[in-house]
């Protein structure tokens, strides 16, 4: 009876550690049949990092000279070549100034005549009209000179019966005439002109000065100096070429001082502040940076082509006779950049909603860790404020295409 109820209860024991036995080899079989998965992984590291843009832009001096034909007419002359440094006050082009010539001996001539015409009217005629005055008057004063001594002998016989009071009325009436005649030829001598006259002579004089004025620059303006010393780096005429008024015969501009009109995508534009660093390429000359700061952001969006834009002024700083202004470059805007901060690749990010983790291997499986980022996001890069260490070692992906990351899963590091 013992036996058999001690058989009974040792029944259960063998079951249970069957059943043990069964599940550690099914454990067992399937941690070494399943299957490790190759991840990529990067360790975490202090770098420098820089959120950066770029585009395009034109070169163009910051004061340029471009001379231009001042009227109508041929190149006569062109005393440079196209990239030589020219100084102050250096006669650059001279056109044909035949006609500007001409037009100022006329004006000349023109002015000398209403001078004259005003002194004759300030002096009450010409020479001859003086001259011709001065006997009118002389003749005048003689005339009644004679016409008072005849009056006054006529008046004496009258008195002693010897003059009749007929031959006295004509010996007056002959001094009136006589007076009469003198007055008049003194007010033809110093009356003649009027105020009005002296006004119109002067006025044409003031009109035939400004004429003069205007053939004089007309004929300095067909020679054309450089205003400030600097490089001549276009000449698009040739000499005996006839050109319009305004057309363009010369630029000229000092090459160290450059800038570039950028033109920047309007999500872009937020991000630019004045004084940010900036690098330029030339695809002329490859290997070769140039560099420069932004001068002036943009101050409003217009449409470039199919792009809604900002235009943006930048100041070549290192500029020096090496970029020629209208060449075609690309610029690159450092718009933030931080040293020495914690950072992974941006591969290794993942997000889900506002919460951002990457994956670790613990004890060669995949486990979720939670990041904090910092303000840098880069195309390569992300800056972690915490969460990690420096040295840890993230996820960057499954080194076999098409599998899948997920949180336990076995897996083995590849760098």
């Amino acid at each position: 009876m013992a036996q058999a109820e001690q058989k009974r209860s040792t029944v259960p024991l063998l079951w249970i550690a069957g059943i043990a036995v069964l599940l550690a080899v099914v454990f067992s079989i399937r941690h070494l049949t399943r299957e490790t998965v190759k991840v990529r992984v990067a360790p975490v590291t202090f770098q420098t990092l820089a959120s950066r843009v770029s585009t395009n832009g034109k070169v163009e001096p910051i004061e340029p000279f471009q001379a231009h034909a001042p009227a109508p007419g041929v190149v006569q002359r062109i005393f440079v070549d196209e990239g030589q440094h020219v100084t102050a006050g250096q006669l650059l082009v001279k056109m044909d100034d035949t006609d500007d010539r001409a037009r100022l001996a006329s004006a000349q001539a023109s002015l000398a005549q209403a001078q004259l015409q005003l002194s004759d009217i300030e002096h009450g005629g010409s020479t001859e009209e003086r001259n011709t005055f001065s006997t009118n008057i002389a003749s005048a004063r003689v005339e009644q000179q004679a016409a008072t001594a005849n009056l006054a002998a006529v008046q004496a016989l009258e008195r002693k019966g010897s003059a009749s009071a007929n031959e006295v009325a004509a010996a007056q009436q002959r001094l009136n005439a006589a007076n009469l005649a003198l007055q008049t030829a003194s007010s033809h001598s110093s009356g003649r002109y009027g105020s009005p006259d002296v006004a119109s002579a002067e006025a044409r004089v003031a009109d035939a000065r400004a004429a003069v004025a205007a053939a004089q620059n007309a004929l300095a303006a067909a020679d054309i100096h450089s205003p400030y010393s600097g490089t001549v780096y276009s000449i698009p005429v040739s000499e005996y070429d006839f050109v319009p008024a305004g057309e363009d015969l010369m630029d000229v501009a000092d090459l160290s001082r450059l800038q570039i009109r950028a033109y920047f995508d309007e999500p872009e534009i937020g991000k630019l502040q004045d004084g940010q660093p900036v690098t330029i390429v030339w695809e002329a000359k490859p290997g070769h940076t140039w560099h420069g700061h932004i001068e002036h952001i943009p101050t409003t969006i217009i449409t470039y082509g199919t792009r809604n834009v900002g235009e943006c002024i930048i100041t070549v700083d290192d500029a020096n006779g090496d970029l020629p202004p209208n060449s075609n470059v690309t610029v690159t805007v450092t718009e933030m950049q931080r040293e020495n901060v914690l950072s992974i690749p941006r591969e290794a990010l993942h997000t889900d909603g506002a919460r951002s983790y990457v994956y670790r291997i613990v004890h060669g499986t995949l486990q979720q860790a939670p990041v904090q980022l910092g303000p840098l996001v880069t195309l390569t890069n992300v800056e972690i404020s915490g969460g990690l260490n420096p040295n840890d070692l993230v996820v960057l992906g499954p080194a076999t295409p098409g599998k899948e990351l997920t949180d336990g899963l076995a897996v083995k590091p590849v760098r």
